[in-house]
C-alpha cells in the first residue's frame, strides 16, 4: 500500500464494507488470516526531521502547565463526554471537582484517558456509543492550543479475566494468554491480537494496555494466572512477539506489562507489595526475555510493576519507582526509547507507601513518562508542577518525557485523525470473520490433562447430565452446549464456596445421572498468609470429591487456573480451558463429543503431577 494513507475514518468504511462478503462466506481459519479483513498499514512511521520539527514546534507553545498535564492518564465518569448520569457527576466531582470527562479534560489537559466498566467509571456500552464518547473526549482535548490529542487506552487483554469490552459489549470474546499459551501458535497469538486491536481502534481506543509478558512460575500467583502465556520464558516471549505485530496490524499500540515481571510473585500488588525474590541471572533467563521479544518486535510502551526486585534495586523501591530498574535496566541496559507507563498509581502497591503528593514524583524521576490514575489528582499535578518549579524534576527530563508522548501520538496518527466514525463502528465488533477466528482458535486451547477411564470422547446421542459446580453462565452455557447435541440437563450452580447443603444437593441429583460436568474456579488456592487452602478451594475440592463418590460417571473442568487438580488427583477425567468466554465452553463441549480433538498442551508445570507440555488427544 506504498503512497497510500488511510485514516482511521477510511480503514473503518472499508472495514465496514469488507462485510458485505464476510456476512455470506466464513473463512475457516487455519492459521494467519490476513486476508479476512481489509489491509492496513503499519501505525508506525519512520522518524523524520519534519517529525521532529513538529514535535518541538509543539513543545515551544506549550505552557509548563500543559506540558506536566501530558505526563497523566486519567479516568473519567460516564459514557458521554457532556453528558452523564447523576451518579458519574458525583464521581467526577469526587475526583476531579468537574461534573463530566470533557470538564475534566479541559481542567487538565492529559495525555490520556484510560476506559473502565466493571472498577466504576462506566465508560463502555456499546460499540457507536464508546466511538461518541471517545470523540467526544477528542473534541475536548483540541479545543485548546496547541492542538494536542488523547492516547485513549483500554485494559483488554483477552480472555474472561482482564477484558473491559466483555460479551455485552459486542466485542469479539478471544481466549486469552494461558489458553493461547495452552494453543502454542504464534499465528493464533497475533490474529487473536489483531481482532482485538481492530474493534478497538474502531470505538476510538489508540492504545491496548497488553499483551501481558509476565512468565507465570508461581502457582499461587493470585494476580497473574492465566492472564499469563504461561511459565516457559521462551514460549512466552514468541507469543508476545506475536501479539505486538497482531495490535499493529489491528490499527493500535500496545503496551508489555509488568515490567521487569509479575510471574513469581504471591501477593497481589493491588492490596500490596509484592517481591521478586529472583537472582539478576533468573531474571534475564526467566523474566526479561519477554519484555527484549516486546522491544524487538516494536512495542510502543511498557508498563511498570509495583514489584521489589532486590537483585537490581536493593534499596526495597518497587518497581515503579526505581531507578535503577526503569532507567538503568530498561533504558539503559535494555536499550528500550518508548514510553514507560506506571501501573495505576492508585493500587495499594503503590499508594500504600507513598502519599499521593509523592508517588508521582518518585515515578516520574525513576524514569517513568506517564502516571496512570493517580488517586488524588489535584495533589499530584500539584506535586509534579511544584517539583518541576523547584527543579526536583529538571526541563530538561520533563521535555523527554513530553518528547516521547508526542511522538508516539505522532507515530501512531492521532494527531492526523483522531476521530472514528461511530456508525461504521458496530459493523466492525460485528463482523462474523472476527467470531469463527475466535471459536476455530479456541478450539485449539482446551488440554485433557487425564483420561484414565477413557470416558472421553462421549458417544452420540440421549444423555441425562448433571453440570454441577462454579458459575451461573459457566454452567448455563455448558449445559447449553449439551442440549445442543440431544442432551437433558440440569444445573446446580454452587457458587464460589459451596455450602454442605449444595453439595448435598449435587450428590443427591448425580443419582442416576448418565454424566456429571464439575466447572470448578481455583479450586486449588493457598492462603499466602496461612499457607493453607482458601474457603473456596476447601469448599469446591470438597464438592468434586462427593461427587467422584457417587456412581456416575464425573468429569471435572478447571475454568481457571489449571492446578485444580492437585486438590483431587484420584479424579480420573480432567480438563483445563483457562478461561470461560462463550467460545471457551462452546470448544469444551466439542472437545467432550470428539467433535475436536483436544491438543492444547499445558503451558506451566502442575506440581509433583504433569510437566509443562503434557497434554492428552484422542
Amino acid at each position: 500500500m506504498a503512497g497510500v494513507t488511510l485514516t482511521r475514518g477510511r480503514k473503518l468504511a472499508i472495514a465496514a464494507a469488507s462485510l458485505a462478503t464476510a456476512a455470506t462466506v466464513v473463512v475457516p481459519y487455519a492459521g494467519s488470516q490476513a486476508a479476512a479483513e481489509p489491509v492496513r498499514p503499519g501505525s508506525i512511521v519512520a522518524k523524520t526531521p519534519t517529525q521532529h520539527g513538529k514535535i518541538t514546534s509543539l513543545m515551544q507553545h506549550m505552557s509548563l502547565e500543559q506540558k506536566v498535564g501530558q505526563l497523566f492518564v486519567i479516568e473519567v465518569y460516564g459514557r458521554d463526554a457532556n453528558n452523564v448520569s447523576d451518579s458519574a457527576k458525583q464521581n467526577n466531582q469526587r475526583l476531579y471537582g468537574v461534573d463530566t470527562p470533557a470538564q475534566a479534560i479541559a481542567k487538565y489537559q492529559p495525555g490520556g484517558v484510560i476506559y473502565f466498566t466493571t472498577r466504576g467509571p462506566d465508560n463502555i456500552g456499546d460499540p457507536a456509543q464508546v466511538a461518541t464518547l471517545s470523540n467526544g473526549l477528542q473534541d475536548a482535548a483540541l479545543e485548546h492550543r496547541p492542538k494536542i490529542p488523547l492516547n485513549i487506552a483500554v485494559d483488554q487483554e483477552g480472555g474472561a479475566l482482564v477484558a473491559r469490552f466483555g460479551p455485552a459489549s459486542g466485542a469479539t470474546q478471544m481466549p486469552g494468554q494461558m489458553a493461547l499459551g495452552a494453543n502454542g501458535s504464534t499465528e493464533d497469538a497475533a490474529r487473536s491480537a489483531e481482532v482485538i486491536g481492530s474493534e478497538l481502534d474502531a470505538v476510538g481506543v489508540t492504545q491496548d494496555y497488553a499483551p501481558v509478558a509476565d512468565v507465570n512460575l508461581n502457582p499461587n500467583n493470585p494476580v497473574i494466572g492465566i492472564r499469563s502465556p504461561g511459565a516457559d520464558s521462551a514460549a512466552v516471549s514468541d507469543i508476545v512477539g506475536a501479539e505486538v505485530g497482531g495490535f499493529d496490524d489491528g490499527g493500535i499500540s500496545s503496551i508489555a506489562k509488568h515490567f521487569p515481571g509479575h510471574g513469581d510473585t504471591g501477593t497481589d500488588s493491588h492490596y500490596g507489595l509484592p517481591e521478586v525474590t529472583h537472582t539478576r541471572e533468573e531474571l534475564e533467563a526467566i523474566d526479561l526475555p519477554p519484555f527484549k521479544a516486546a522491544i524487538d518486535a516494536g512495542i510502543d510502551a511498557i508498563m511498570t510493576a509495583h514489584v521489589t526486585v532486590p537483585a537490581i534495586d536493593p534499596s526495597g523501591e518497587p518497581a515503579t519507582m526505581s531507578e535503577p530498574i526503569l532507567t538503568g535496566l530498561l533504558r539503559e541496559e535494555m536499550g528500550f526509547d518508548g514510553l514507560i507507563v506506571t501501573d495505576a498509581l492508585d493500587m495499594q502497591g503503590a499508594s500504600e507507601t507513598y502519599p499521593p503528593d509523592v508517588a508521582p514524583v518518585e515515578a516520574f524521576l525513576a524514569g517513568a513518562d506517564q502516571l496512570l490514575i493517580p488517586p488524588e489528582m489535584d495533589t499530584a499535578y500539584a506535586a509534579v508542577l511544584d517539583a518541576v518549579e523547584d527543579r526536583t524534576i529538571s526541563r530538561k527530563r520533563l521535555d523527554q518525557s513530553v518528547y516521547r508522548i508526542l511522538e508516539h501520538k505522532l507515530d501512531n496518527g492521532i494527531f492526523r485523525d483522531p476521530y472514528v466514525n461511530a456508525a461504521a463502528a458496530p459493523a466492525v465488533f460485528d463482523n462474523p470473520q472476527h467470531k469463527a477466528d475466535a471459536q476455530t482458535i479456541t478450539d485449539r486451547t482446551t488440554t485433557l490433562v487425564k483420561n484414565d477411564d477413557d470416558l472421553l470422547p462421549l458417544a452420540p446421542g440421549a444423555k441425562d447430565v448433571l453440570v454441577a459446580g462454579w458459575g451461573v453462565g459457566t454452567t448455563a452455557g455448558i449445559a447449553a452446549g449439551f442440549q445442543e447435541r440431544g442432551a437433558t440437563t440440569q444445573v446446580l450452580e454452587s457458587g464460589t464456596t459451596p455450602t454442605d447443603a449444595k453439595i448435598d444437593a449435587a450428590v443427591a441429583a448425580a443419582e442416576g445421572k448418565d454424566l456429571v460436568v464439575v466447572p470448578t474456579n481455583n479450586a486449588w488456592q493457598i492462603n499466602a498468609t496461612t499457607g493453607e487452602p482458601t474457603p473456596a478451594a476447601v469448599a469446591q475440592t470438597k464438592l468434586v470429591k462427593a461427587l467422584l463418590a457417587t456412581e456416575t460417571p464425573v468429569v471435572v473442568t478447571a475454568m481457571r487456573n489449571p492446578y485444580d487438580v492437585t486438590s483431587f488427583p484420584e479424579a480420573a477425567t480432567v480438563l483445563d480451558t483457562y478461561g470461560y468466554t462463550s467460545h471457551q465452553l462452546e470448544s469444551l463441549v466439542r472437545v467432550l463429543y470428539g467433535e475436536v480433538n483436544p491438543s492444547g498442551k499445558l503451558p506451566v508445570e502442575i506440581p509433583d503431577l504433569y510437566p509443562l507440555g503434557h497434554g492428552l488427544s484422542y
